[in-house]
């Protein structure tokens, strides 16, 4: 036909014939009650598709060369586009299949089982008629529907359920919704229908659940809830600032948190608890981070900022750091593992990174380091080693390079010692031990103290080993740091009983004197040993009012130390053990006046610094002004602390005043560098 040009009238007979057999077909699809409709439709398509392979095959001809050159539709296509327009796009069909197909889902999210290899032939048919029939058809009115379902029932959830299970009951409806798409929709509907559920299930709610009364973030925070934490970070970062809104609310309870722990003045006594405490509140909000919040970076700088903002609102935060560390290398880290004494180091790190006065905490960790090597009182050299490569690593070489000479100096003395004892030979005879520590200035922490007169059994060898140091080291000056000592005494009791004495030198030099005498007063023991009032005062307590050790008796009984108290040797002392340990001076936390004295070290250690660093900037840039000055010292110094402005104004004016720098003539704001 298509070869005697009858092909236009081929091809007419055949859109009319299958138009007219297709109305046919419809006429059968509407007849179909309840049930079958989707049935028989299904079934119908079927035949149809089969029908129209064998029309394609029938007239190849006619589809390959009359139709491309009459530019008709193909013969497939064509029988799709009836199929379309007669069968679906029917008046009394397109709205009925619509609405049993929406009918079906419901019934579906209901819990009811359906026929959902039905539903996938209904949807593919769809699809297969064109990607814009399945959306027009269905899906937008599928995303309508649906919309309106979870909104209802969003609302009726939030009235009657508590945060974790209402999460629990979104988790699921979505995974359904994923579900669904697999089996029977389209994948490119997936990404819709779950928008869909995150808006109105999450998005319209976030501020209702997170604030929620006693199941809200805060309450899971509180609890542990690690399973509710992770649904709900894994729910909130579907929607938009839905992950910000946790982390708001995370810090600033982190931050209440802390700040309450950190205002506390009952944990403010016990500095080791006060740390510890810190440490836990850290693990525990670790602990949520990699196992609710998937190690998310955001929530892991949120909470570091919380840290770093409480630990700094408490002026003494450097100190108790500093004596926790203390605590634990004397004794609290005995007898555990290497790996832990690391762990324990690495959170101490931790918070010590969060500390704006670097500089401070420098300060009491010298005073403490040095306490714990000249009393031979820390339980491990490594740990010790290890924590300060840990402080180098982070602040860099000028931080650590005294702490590493106070160990250089306590392996020194120990050979010096050596070599004492080796020149010495014969001559030590039975008198005293001595075993000096050589100090150098400047890297040890000691403050100028009044050397006390020493018992003339000490000083003969005191005399000796000085003659030795300065005779092996030229141009050194050695001063003897009385209050920093400690002695071994023997002594004898009523009854004869004999007993081994650790105190201090100045205890030693207190004890000496009643080798002579019977009674003295508090003045007498001044005047003889010529120790600090304030530091005899402390002295004499530990001797005579300590219940276990008081190894002198008082008169009149009391804890306070006039200067007319007299003294006397206690015959009656007993003890069980042999060896009796008195006073030893373990770090405790500085009284307010022992504060502020090491405050106002720190400032006036903190002056050159600052000056230094004006100069620095001033020698680089030749001429800037005020606040770029400002600016750029605070950045150059906060590795280790925090200058106040009003300092840095105070600095710049005392290098004018030496000619270091001088103000422009006419914008006074500007200064410029003198070389």
């Amino acid at each position: 036909m298509v070869l005697y040009k009858f092909g236009e009238k081929l091809y007419t007979g055949l859109v009319t014939t299958m138009t007219s057999h297709l109305k046919e077909i419809s006429q059968s699809i509407e007849s179909a009650q309840g049930e079958i409709f989707l049935e028989e439709l299904n079934r119908k398509w079927v035949d149809h598709n089969k029908a129209l392979q064998m029309i394609r095959d029938i007239l190849m001809y006619m589809d390959r060369t009359f139709i491309p050159s009459n530019h008709k539709t193909p013969v497939h296509e064509l029988g799709l586009n009836l199929w379309r327009d007669v069968v679906i796009h029917s008046s009394k069909t397109k709205a009925r299949l619509l609405d049993t197909l929406l009918e079906l889902v419901l019934r579906e999210r209901n819990g009811e089982v359906i026929n959902r290899g039905l539903m996938r032939n209904i949807i593919k048919m769809l699809m297969d008629l064109g990607l814009p029939v399945y959306q027009q058809d269905f899906e937008k009115h599928f995303l309508d529907v649906s919309a309106n379902f979870y909104c209802r029932e969003s609302q009726k959830f939030i009235e009657s359920c508590d945060c974790g299970d209402y999460l629990k009951k979104a988790e699921r409806r979505l995974n359904e919704e994923m579900e669904r798409v697999s089996h029977y929709l389209d994948p490119r509907s997936e990404s819709k229908i779950t928008n869909v559920v995150e808006k109105e299930m999450i998005e319209s709610h976030m501020h209702t659940l997170v604030h929620m009364e006693n199941s809200g973030l805060v309450s899971m925070l509180v609890d542990d809830k690690y399973e509710d934490l992770q649904r709900m970070y894994n729910l909130f970062r579907r929607v938009s600032d839905g992950l910000t809104i946790v982390k708001d609310v995370m810090t600033s309870f982190v931050r209440d948190t802390g700040k309450q722990l950190i205002m506390d003045p009952e944990r403010l006594r016990d500095p080791v608890d006060f740390v510890q405490r810190l440490l836990d509140l850290k693990d525990k909000y670790d602990r949520v981070i990699t196992m609710s919040f998937n190690n998310d970076k955001t929530f892991q700088n949120a909470l570091n900022s919380s840290f770093e903002y409480f630990i700094n609102l408490n002026a003494r935060s450097p100190e108790f750091i500093s004596l926790f560390v203390d605590d634990k290398l004397r004794r609290g880290l005995k007898g555990v593992g290497e790996e832990d004494v690391e762990i324990v180091l690495d959170k101490v790190m931790m918070l010590f990174r969060y500390l704006q006065e670097k500089d401070v905490f420098e300060k009491y960790y010298k005073q403490h380091l040095a306490k714990r090597l000249l009393s031979g009182k820390t339980i491990s050299d490594d740990a010790e080693r290890s924590l300060i490569v840990k402080l180098k690593t982070e602040c860099g070489y000028q931080f650590t390079s005294k702490l590493e000479g106070m160990f250089t100096d306590m392996k020194t003395s120990h050979d010096t010692m050596q070599g004492f004892y080796a020149n010495l030979g014969t001559e030590l005879g039975d008198g005293p031990m001595l075993s000096v520590q050589v100090l150098t200035t400047g890297s040890w922490p000691t403050q100028p103290s009044p050397p006390c007169n020493l018992p003339v059994e000490i000083l003969g060898v005191c005399d000796k080993f000085r003659t030795y140091y300065l005779g092996t080291h030229n141009g050194r000056r050695l001063s003897w740091q009385t209050n920093m000592g400690t002695a071994d005494l023997k002594a004898t009791f009523g009854k004869g009983q004999k007993h081994e004495l650790n105190v201090s030198t100045y205890q030693m030099c207190v004890l000496m004197l009643f080798n002579s005498a019977e009674r003295l007063t508090c003045k007498e023991i001044e005047q003889a040993t010529a120790i600090p009032m304030s530091d005899l005062r402390r002295c004499l307590q530990s001797l005579a009012c300590v219940k276990g050790k008081n190894v002198l008796r008082k008169e009149p009984m009391s804890k306070d130390i006039a200067e007319d108290d007299a003294f006397f040797f206690n015959d009656k002392f007993t003890s069980k053990f042999f060896k009796v340990k008195i006073g030893t001076v373990v770090a405790q936390r500085e009284s307010e006046p022992e504060n502020l004295e090491t405050r106002q070290r720190v400032e006036e250690d903190r002056k050159p610094q600052i000056e230094a660093a004006i100069v620095r900037i001033m020698k680089s840039r030749r001429t800037l002004d005020h606040n770029n000055i400002v600016a750029e010292v605070t950045k150059q110094l906060q590795s280790r602390f925090l200058p106040n402005p009003v300092v840095i104004k105070k600095r710049i004016e005392s290098l004018i005043e030496r000619e270091f720098l001088e103000r422009d003539k006419v914008d006074r704001k500007l200064y410029r560098y003198l070389a």
